[in-house]
């Protein structure tokens, strides 16, 4: 394939029509670009299957006019953003998720920021070549079908790769959200250059994403991650379907639920998690010892994970970014006396330096992985 070339060849057989952003632009004729350097990509006419006549060719001298359109679906807010193969975001927008309306509902809402983005890079003269989907399970990664998550009631089966493929005419990648975020904190955070990493979530949920020599690791049936399911105590909070989770003990919810059990008389049934962190911060010395009790079993479940995966680095977003040392530092005395000594030793343990970008360019991940693999 040439270098140096200040054109774009566009080699397609019956590209989807669905959408006017699929074809602008592209075709048979050259499309100029300004000169810089090369990258050459090779992408999938995925709405007619994997056909060796469907493969296209593309080399660009400034990648700064090629873009993906992200979608970061949760449960509580959804994001759509643009943003390069390089992770840097160029805009977005977020709108909450309101999951009691319905699939349908999300779904029209999600196609119309979708088609935001879409015009905005048009009208700025950038080529959006993938939809890139950052979305919780369970879920076939491959085939992009959302099987009920717990945070979005009603998805049951949702072949969503398709039905965005079909109504975008652009490629579409799926991927789990901590996978998502394991990429994203290896490719652009805290975990560049390291060989074996794992990402986790400590959101709403606890969830993970791991990396192991270089490659994202989704298991046998894409449950690679779920470490929030592993049992650390015989009883406890109730999460995951089970009690004694370390999801129970350490995901966002449970400060709350620490709390009210530590301190009743200060902390009924109305405590909240963001109640509880900010009074930490402040320097609150009863919310300190709950954030010391969750770090406790925090490291507990660190040091399963060391021992068993060997990681050079676990990464910690959402309550390890807000509460920084103050939930790390007791966290790695925990993992300390439970882990192999060498297991601890090699394992640095430290919060997410994308903060809270992650979510954004976590959900450009799927596609600028599987941009990279073709």
């Amino acid at each position: 394939m040439s270098t140096g070339m200040d054109r774009i060849y566009w080699f397609e057989h019956g590209w989807p029509n669905e959408s006017p952003y699929s074809r602008d632009g592209f075709g048979t004729r050259p499309y100029s670009l300004a000169s810089g350097f090369s990258l050459s990509i090779m992408l999938t006419g995925e709405g007619r299957g994997k056909r060796e006549d469907d493969l296209f060719y593309q080399t660009i001298n400034d990648k700064r006019n090629l873009s993906i359109i992200g979608l970061d679906i949760g449960g509580t807010k959804f994001a759509v953003v643009e943003g390069t193969v390089e992770g840097e975001i160029l805009g977005g927008i977020q709108q909450p998720t309101e999951t009691e309306r319905g699939f349908e509902d999300t779904f029209a809402r999600l196609c119309a920021a979708v088609e935001g983005m879409l015009a905005e890079a048009h009208a700025a003269g950038r080529k959006v070549v993938a939809l890139s989907v950052s979305i919780g399970g369970p879920l076939d990664i491959e085939r992009g079908i959302i099987y009920s998550p717990p945070n979005l009631p009603g998805w049951d089966a949702i072949p969503l790769k398709d039905l965005l493929r079909r109504r975008f005419g652009l490629s579409v990648y799926v991927e789990h959200d901590g996978n998502a975020g394991a990429l994203a904190e290896w490719r652009f955070g805290a975990g560049r250059g390291a060989r074996n990493l794992i990402f986790l979530t400590m959101g709403t949920g606890l969830g993970g994403g791991i990396i192991l020599n270089g490659q994202i690791y989704r298991g046998t049936s894409d449950l690679a991650g779920e470490v929030g399911h592993m049992r650390i105590a015989p009883d406890g909070p109730l999460a995951y379907g089970k009690r004694g989770s370390w999801e129970g003990y350490c995901a966002g919810p449970a400060f709350a639920v620490h709390a009210q059990e530590m301190f009743p008389q200060r902390w009924g049934a109305g405590a909240s998690t963001p109640e509880i962190v900010a009074l930490a911060l402040s320097g609150d010395a009863d919310a300190v010892k709950v954030v010391e009790r969750v770090a406790h079993y925090l490291g507990q479940g660190l040091a399963i994970l060391a021992d068993i995966l060997n990681p050079g680095i676990i990464v910690i977003g959402s309550m390890a970014v807000r509460l920084g040392e103050m939930l790390l530092e007791p966290a790695r005395r925990a993992m300390k006396e439970e882990a192999l000594p060498g297991a601890y030793a090699a394992c640095r343990v430290a919060p997410a330096a994308l903060g809270e970008r992650i979510g954004d360019i976590a959900a450009l991940c799927a596609a600028i992985e599987g941009l990279r693999s073709v």
